[in-house]
């Protein structure tokens, strides 16, 4: 029997030698594929170039797309800690497989392949051939491209799993793609890729169905709240609206289609059913061919109807109005703390250094209504030999140098308010211990004194690898347990929707007077922030001491940032006027770290902080150069 891999190699020698390839050799979809290619007139061994749109383009398409955009992103950071450490790329794309996100492990940085799958990229069959994006989304439906698969032998060393997305209205509405090595495991992936996309769809129907009631079901009561549970929309009346794609399974095609009535598919009046859904959470439904589910109302409490429910009502959670929310995925992960916070939850807030996590945990403490203070600690700068008696407190005299009287302690001074522990992954092991005491009673423990109970919203954060640190031995998982009762991401700037909210919104708190163009926003869009929102407050601070006007240009936003650049430049010297071509600046400076770590993009992008897709970029900056004969 032939191995996979000598199936293929025969496969493509049949193809090459033929002008056709092998149906016994290649499944199904893969021949069908194959064909398609060749109808279109590609050629295996003449691969067209990579097709890019412009920076413009991409960035209105990005911003048609935000809803699914927002939804997909946070889906792909799940998936990313989920597959993490293995040559990993998760990528999202539109319904026309213009790939508009991604995420990847650092790994996953061979050029010659990785070079053309960044956000811009065309991925459709008729240009890339047989691949994951672009033939889901002719299939629309899942597929795995393995290898050999690949109608291009550029892509051969990938197993690329993809997922389609649909619209509530079930037109094609993206892709979610994994990608990777085709050394790298697999295991699971296929599965954790498709519930992912499901995700994503029963995110797209709530928010298209948010001003219906939306009736969640299933046959069993303990995945009535997964995402196998199916979802209806139905009006004040008792029409449906819509069904999603569980739904239609679970109702084994009895009528449940838009402009039927909930009492074509149940056996219990809707008003009746109503009724029930005012006296408790959940009850029995049965369908006209006697199947048996448990059914709950998601969103009873924003219909006048409803309102004699009996269950508890939260207050509505305080908004903060210093975080920026516009990005729908923000919108919802600002909720969701505000609830949280509402609880007492204990919150732990993960991502990148500059992202907002401080601002974030503020949020909870303005959301909580809580009336104690807001403290911060910072636990990479404690000291380690005192950081238990700066967060416990201590008693006179329990340690030389203890001060006269003691001290309360950080746990005690957020009595009735927020501790916010940030960098919790540098937080050392013993310490670790005692911390998951507290949290067992919410009690302190003074060094030398008696216990004493305090009432804290916990809220952490880290930009380290947890998963990581667990699996060193560096960070207790019982700990993490008790932290991540609500867990959230903050995405990067750069994969954020709303970059135009954020500038405008940091340029009015550092001058309410002043203004930035949309050149200038769009500009600053461009570049990859390394350093996040923290960054861009930074070069927006310059930017308002060196305008003397209360308008900020693209202009201006070129002069600030070439004169930065060329700060950080040994060796460089801005141009007449003052002014240097920053691409030129940041394309020496990235070369020559190129240069230096031996040609490894991967390294380059770690030594300078900024992404691999920078490293592409100036690499085709000077090829382009080397082809106009300016070298």
């Amino acid at each position: 029997m032939l191995t996979a891999g000598r199936r293929m190699d025969n496969a493509w020698m049949t193809l090459e030698k033929r002008g056709a390839p092998p149906a016994e050799l290649l499944s199904a979809d893969i021949y069908d594929s194959w064909m398609r290619c060749i109808s279109l007139g590609l050629d295996t061994l003449r691969p067209p170039s990579p097709e890019f749109v412009s920076p413009a383009t991409l960035r209105q398409e990005q911003q048609r797309c935000s809803l699914i955009r927002g939804l997909a992103l946070a889906e792909m950071h799940t998936l990313h800690q989920q597959i993490a450490g293995s040559n990993f790329m998760i990528a999202f794309a539109n319904a026309d497989g213009l790939l508009l996100d991604i995420i990847s492990d650092s790994s996953f940085s061979d050029a010659s392949n990785a070079a053309s799958i960044r956000p811009g990229t065309v991925w459709t069959e008729a240009i890339c051939g047989t691949n994951g994006l672009g033939t889901a989304a002719y299939l629309k439906r899942a597929i795995v491209v393995h290898g050999g698969e690949h109608f291009f032998a550029r892509y051969n060393n990938l197993t690329c799993i993809a997922a389609p997305i649909f619209a509530p209205d079930g037109e094609l509405a993206g892709i979610l793609d994994a990608s990777s090595d085709c050394m790298s495991r697999q295991a699971h992936t296929q599965a954790l890729v498709a519930m992912a996309a499901t995700q994503i769809e029963n995110g797209l129907f709530r928010e298209h169905h948010r001003g219906n009631i939306l009736i969640a079901f299933h046959n069993r009561g303990e995945y009535l709240h997964t995402l196998s549970a199916g979802l209806l929309a139905v009006d004040n009346e008792g029409r449906i609206l819509a069904a999603n794609r569980a739904a239609s399974v679970l109702l084994h095609g009895l009528p449940a289609s838009p402009g039927r009535r909930f009492a074509d598919v149940f056996r219990t009046k809707f008003s009746a059913f109503v009724d029930e859904g005012r006296r408790k959470e959940r009850q029995r439904l049965e369908d006209e061919v006697g199947s048996q589910f448990v059914a709950t109302i998601e969103n009873a409490r924003q219909f006048s109807m409803m309102q004699a429910i009996s269950r508890p009502r939260l207050p509505t959670p305080k908004v903060a109005t210093q975080f920026v929310s516009a990005d729908p995925a923000i919108a919802a992960v600002v909720q969701r703390v505000g609830v949280a916070a509402l609880r007492k939850m204990p919150i732990l807030i993960r991502g990148e250094t500059g992202t907002g996590k401080e601002q974030l945990a503020r949020h909870a403490h303005v959301a909580s209504g809580r009336t104690g203070a807001f403290v911060p600690v910072n636990c990479a700068a404690l000291p380690d030999s005192l950081i238990e008696a700066e967060l416990f407190g201590y008693a006179e005299g329990a340690f030389t140098g203890a001060k006269k009287g003691g001290a309360a302690g950080l746990f005690k001074e957020a009595d009735g308010g927020t501790l916010f522990l940030d960098e919790i992954g540098d937080m050392p092991v013993t310490l670790q211990a005692v911390l998951l005491r507290f949290l067992d009673d919410w009690t302190v423990r003074p060094v030398g004194g008696t216990k004493r109970q305090v009432d804290v919203l916990l809220v952490s954060a880290t930009n380290a690898n947890l998963d990581d640190s667990i699996a060193k031995g560096r960070f207790r998982s019982d700990l993490l347990f008790r932290l991540n009762t609500l867990e959230v991401t903050l995405p990067p700037l750069r994969e954020r929707s709303d970059f135009t909210e954020i500038a405008r919104h940091l340029i009015h708190k550092i001058d309410p007077l002043m203004d930035l163009t949309e050149g200038a926003i769009d500009r600053l869009a461009e570049l990859d922030w390394g350093g996040n929102i923290r960054e861009l407050r930074n070069v927006l601070s310059r930017l308002s001491l060196a305008e003397p006007g209360d308008l900020i240009d693209e202009t201006s936003v070129e002069s600030v940032l070439a004169y930065s650049a060329s700060e950080r430049l040994p060796g460089k010297s801005v141009g007449a006027g003052g002014k240097a071509n920053l691409h030129e600046l940041q394309r020496s400076h990235v070369l020559s770290a190129y240069a230096e770590t031996g040609n490894n993009i991967s390294k380059t992008a770690r030594r300078l902080g900024v992404s691999r897709n920078t490293i592409y970029r100036a690499l085709r900056g000077k090829q382009d150069q080397h082809d106009r004969g300016e070298e």
